[in-house]
């Protein structure tokens, strides 16, 4: 059985260890520099015990149901008002210099905490104890793709324990490996076994019947989320709002918004720099390596549809070998079972055209794009967004999506990459870029680039 206790202890853990790091790092870089007697002061170290209480206020224990957009921004912000809240303190009753102690080491919690409970959830989300258990109000179609969807993506930490419904000829049986185990009259004899959250799936019935529904089952469970029957909208993502007592869904599109994309497009310059300082020593190396086991030039670029869908070259690192074309249409042409998963993919797990060793080595840890950087600086791509797929890719989507994704510029790495989906198909590679479109904020942006190292350790979505 899932455990909230258990989940919550060990983010508990998790955000100490990240808050403590934060603190070491801080102190190695601001301690020396401002010759402080007592490096380890104990008023950053309140860090380390408001944080927590800060994010149990905020809701981020144990952080069911929270999307990890939503986790990273909660974290964001509350730890930015400990810092504040501190540094007003410190700034009345202490001396300065540790007040930048306590300064650098919130800034270094915002990128730590939200790293340390990725690494966590990537170890312990599929566990059993792990999360909050919950029954589910209906057994039909919903029922299905809502069960199958938490399995997907476990972070989230629902684990559903029952199905119930009223139609006689569902108890007893299973939707999706969940048994249904009685009726919605059984529903609170649940609350005494632990279960505190209640889903319900069960979009056709009457609004007069879900609202009775909802009132009847309000006093015992601690939260009734209703699941619309709204699978087609699922990965776009929205907003509720109050019209005037009337529940209205708001579906964003954030980065038509010119304020917005001026937002993205200065982050995008923040960071180019550092990642011009950082990347070409890796880039001039990387080249050498594949100039040793492939003759040829180690750049290229590929035709790509940019912003507004106009072509832009996007340079690379060659991973491949010259002749690649020639020996893929060789490779699919001879073997059935490699063309069906190219045409669902778009990708092959033993590639004919990458070159020995060098290649896997580049493409798993993506040092091959780093190039694109020159890319993002002339603005024809950003760091965060959909990816540049080649026209035969682009080719198997519908014509709404092909326009969505023309509004946004490229990115080197985007939602789809690091999502525990990855290595999905072309509906979840819509499914992502069309979220994250929509949806996008700098907090957003913040949270696809903090996962991106993770993503590139376990090799996620690797080519």
């Amino acid at each position: 059985m899932p455990s909230p206790v258990a989940t919550t202890g060990v983010l508990v853990v998790s955000d100490a260890i990240a808050l403590f790091t934060a603190l070491a790092l801080a102190t190695l870089f601001v301690a020396p520099a401002l010759l402080l007697d007592t490096p380890a002061s104990t008023s950053p170290i309140l860090l380390i015990m408001v944080a927590p209480l800060a994010f149990g206020l905020t809701g981020l224990y144990p952080a069911t149901a929270l999307g990890a957009i939503e986790e990273f921004r909660r974290l964001g912000r509350a730890i930015m008002f400990v810092v504040l809240g501190s540094l007003l303190a410190l700034a009345l009753f202490t001396e300065l210099p540790t007040a930048w102690l306590l300064l650098v080491a919130g800034a270094f919690a915002v990128v730590s905490v939200p790293l340390c409970r990725a690494a966590t959830r990537e170890v312990a989300a599929r566990q059993s104890w792990w999360g909050e258990p919950v029954v589910i109000l209906g057994a039909g179609e919903t029922a299905r793709l809502l069960i199958e969807r938490l399995r997907d993506y476990p972070r989230i930490g629902l684990k559903p324990v029952a199905c119930l419904d009223d139609d006689p000829h569902k108890v007893g049986g299973s939707v999706s490996g969940v048994a249904v185990t009685g009726t919605l009259a059984d529903a609170d004899t649940f609350v005494k076994s632990g279960v505190r959250i209640a889903l319900v799936a069960m979009p056709g019935i009457p609004s007069h019947e879900l609202v009775h529904l909802v009132r009847q089952h309000t006093t015992a469970f601690r939260s009734i989320l209703v699941v619309p029957n709204l699978f087609g909208l699922r990965s776009i993502g929205v907003e509720t709002r109050d019209l005037g007592g009337v529940l209205g869904l708001h579906v964003r599109h954030n980065l038509v918004d010119p304020v917005n994309r001026i937002a993205k497009r200065l982050l995008d310059i923040v960071l180019v720099l550092p990642a011009i300082l950082i990347g070409l020593p890796l880039m001039m190396l990387a080249a050498l390596a594949i100039m040793m086991a492939s003759p040829g030039t180690p750049f290229f670029y590929q035709e790509r549809a940019g912003l507004g869908g106009t072509p832009i070259r996007v340079w690379k690192l060659r991973t491949m070998y010259v002749d690649a074309l020639e020996r893929l249409d060789d490779h699919l042409e001879r073997d059935p079972a490699a063309k069906a998963e190219w045409a669902r993919h778009y990708k092959l797990a033993k590639d004919p055209r990458i070159i020995p060793v060098v290649g896997p080595m580049l493409r798993m840890s993506s040092l091959d794009e780093l190039p694109q950087i020159i890319n993002v600086l002339r603005g024809e791509m950003s760091f965060v967004g959909p990816r540049p797929f080649p026209a035969y890719h682009l080719a198997a989507f519908h014509d709404d999506f092909l326009h969505l994704r023309s509004t946004v510029r490229p990115g080197i790495t985007g939602l789809w990459q690091v999502s525990a989906r990855s290595d999905g198909d072309l509906r979840v590679q819509e499914e992502s870029d069309t979220y994250y479109i929509r949806n996008w904020s700098l907090w957003m942006d913040l949270y696809v680039l903090a996962r991106t190292p993770l993503a590139v350790l376990t090799a996620r979505g690797a080519r």
